[in-house]
């Protein structure tokens, strides 16, 4: 435990110091990102001892003789502090060229002084052993989150992101602190060690409090509102980690409470793979009618969560059931697709954010031909794309087939049981078909083709503190893909308080994983032996360039290109009424017409629900009370003195 208190003080040490050099703006950022690096590497440390199970360290103090800040490392808290301590100092890495205006250097400090203290609390978070250390790391998480995306304030989208943020932070920490002060009100202590002895109606408050609460961090639907208006608003790499690491806070409070809970009743597991079937497969849905690329790669995190529920959920189901097996690979699936959402999620987002850095424009239908122009954001761009959409040989085909596994071998269930398993199949087939038609558009209307733009067509690749964490993370999906032995073992090595609850035999995915493995490099290999092929072939050919479609036009253009409207469109449709899509066509009422327009918009169910029964009936409720605003300060006097009165008479 000492070394983790090592690495959190060089931590908060890489947040203090670009505040004290902000004038010397490179030495302020390479100095930041230096110690940084330094206590990540600190911290991955630590894990090895807990992983090994040498025994988990604890540490407590007293604070002010009355509350007790506690904090231990057990086997899921180290997995959750891997992808922590993995991806933020890569992020941070990539904000060198990233952040490049000289005459922001103070705000860039200021940027990078929360950045740190996101980095910090999210540790806490995980390593919390009381009611008070969470809640204290929770609001410290979700406050240095939050200014660190409204950092270009400026923006009016930039501040409405941010306070819709503000508000689900807080009001699904409200839930969570509701469900603590539940506890305490059974148990008069503050300790998670007696929560096991709720009775069992309180532990199903607890648990669905919990679930709002923390599902509000992590984007489940229709909690998920904030995520694509905050992740466009932020810089890209603090959207690589509010999307890859932050959210899983929300997953890891979920498996927190559930094994602290130590309820293996079957309603857990099935809300929670309900619940991770809606989010995935509405995710995607709106992920492919979205033309902003980050607003895109925000839905496409609502899908994730839900993929990773899906796991979760069938592996409380297993344990609920009595079936080793399918708690067992549940479980570590959605252990193991934690991980690798945070490696090809953060990709994605600092792919992104390279290409909004040099063109200027998130919308897709304005790019085309970058693939050229950004060679390497265009191969590690399409290496993500391929590892989100669970195909081979990369990472998230491998957490998707042992949520998969999971699946099939819950069809020997019967009755809702059987139902749910072979829903959670169907969702996930559909999910992975979605994902990949999104990504076939992005790629293709991004990456490949002619420039739609001129600034498209300036586009240049960034620089090397850019490229270099995009690389990484595109060699570590192809690694995993191929190599998923020690991961796995990870993951399973994270199940070790979940294994309290229902034993799960030791190595029994050896054999599973390693024929995985084989079949990974196999198709690796003939995939190069084609390439290779293919290149012999042409070697003494001579090939020609010409017009990639004629048909008719001798002087073809951009204009004639597929959009992402037009590509998605059908797909879209087809899941109506779940989303709702508004079309704006000025249409032809003239035999020599003007210019005529036609847009259409996919409109989120859960906003428009959000606004049509929460926020203007509130406002007007508002608007009714506005009369207590009057300004005379005797009556708001009168108001404090009134209030005491009624407080003292119920004393």
């Amino acid at each position: 435990m000492d070394t983790l208190f090592i690495s959190l003080a060089v931590l908060l040490t890489g947040g203090v110091l670009p505040l004290l050099l902000h004038r010397q703006f490179k030495l302020m950022k390479a100095g930041a990102i230096f110690v940084t690096t330094v206590g990540c590497l600190i911290g991955l440390a630590t894990l090895f001892p807990v992983l090994q199970d040498t025994g988990p360290p604890a540490f407590s103090l007293s604070w002010l003789h009355v509350l007790t800040l506690s904090c231990k490392i057990d086997s899921l808290s180290a997995f959750f502090l891997v992808p922590i301590f993995l991806i933020c100092p890569l992020a941070a890495l990539y904000g060198f060229h990233y952040l490049e205006k000289r005459e922001e250097s103070g705000r860039i400090a200021v940027n990078y002084c929360f950045f740190s203290l996101l980095l910090l609390s999210m540790v806490l978070v995980v390593c919390a052993n009381s009611p008070i250390t969470f809640a204290l790391a929770w609001e410290i998480m979700s406050l240095s989150s939050f200014f660190l995306v409204v950092y270009e304030f400026q923006k009016k989208e930039t501040r409405s992101a941010g306070y819709l943020y503000f508000v689900f932070a807080q009001a699904g920490a409200m839930c969570i602190f509701a469900a603590f002060g539940l506890i305490f009100s059974y148990t008069g202590s503050f300790s998670f060690d007696s929560i096991d002895q709720l009775p069992a109606q309180a532990k199903l408050v607890v648990f669905s409090l919990a679930l709002i609460g923390f599902g509000s961090k992590a984007g489940i639907f229709p909690l998920h509102i904030w995520l694509p208006h905050a992740h466009p608003a932020a810089p890209s790499h603090i959207s690589a980690i509010m999307s890859g690491v932050m959210i899983k806070m929300g997953i890891y409070g979920i498996l927190r409470f559930y094994i602290l809970l130590a309820d293996t009743s079957l309603i857990f597991g099935q809300t929670i793979l309900i619940a991770g079937m809606v989010s995935g497969i509405l995710g995607v849905v709106y992920a492919l009618g979205k033309h902003d690329i980050k607003r895109l790669l925000a839905y496409h995190s609502v899908e994730n969560i839900g993929i990773i529920l899906i796991g979760a959920g069938l592996g409380m189901i297993g344990v609920s059931t009595g079936s080793p097996v399918m708690a067992a690979f549940g479980f570590a699936g959605s252990l193991l697709h934690v991980l690798n959402h945070s490696i090809f999620k953060s990709l994605l987002f600092m792919g992104a954010g390279a290409v909004l850095q040099k063109t200027k424009t998130r919308h897709v239908d304005e790019l085309g031909g970058l693939g050229k122009r950004m060679p390497i954001t265009g191969k590690t761009f399409l290496i993500g794309s391929v590892s989100i959409s669970g195909l081979p040989p990369f990472n998230g085909f491998i957490s998707e087939f042992l949520i998969y596994f999971a699946a099939f071998h819950g069809l020997v269930s019967t009755g809702l049981t059987f139902i749910l398993a072979s829903l959670a199949i169907v969702s996930l087939a559909v999910i992975g078909g979605l994902a990949a038609a999104c990504f076939t558009k992005v790629v293709g209307i991004v990456f490949l083709g002619e420039p739609r733009s001129a600034r498209a067509a300036r586009a240049v690749e960034v620089g090397w503190t850019m490229t270099a964490p995009m690389v990484f993370l595109a060699v570590l999906c192809l690694v995993i893909g191929v190599w998923p032995q020690p991961f796995v073992r990870l993951a399973f090595l994270g199940l070790r308080d979940i294994a309290a609850i229902l034993p799960i035999q030791p190595g029994i995915e050896a054999e599973l994983v390693g024929n995985l493995a084989f079949a990974s490099r196999l198709f690796l290999a003939l995939l190069a032996a084609i390439t290779i092929f293919r290149k012999l072939l042409y070697i003494k050919k001579e090939v020609g360039a010409g017009p990639t479609w004629g048909c008719g036009f001798t002087q073809p253009t951009v204009r004639m290109q597929y959009t992402g409207t037009s590509y998605a469109r059908s797909m879209v449709e087809f899941f109506q009424p779940f989303v709702k899509i508004r079309t704006v066509y000025s249409g032809i009422r003239k035999i020599f017409p003007g210019q005529t327009t036609y847009e259409t918009r996919v409109n989120d169910i859960a906003e428009i629900g959000m606004h049509q029964y929460l926020v203007h009936p509130l406002v007007k409720i508002l608007e009714r009370l506005r009369w207590i605003q009057h300004g005379h300060i005797q009556l708001y006097i009168a108001y404090i003195v009134l209030t005491i009165v009624v407080l003292l008479l119920f004393i």
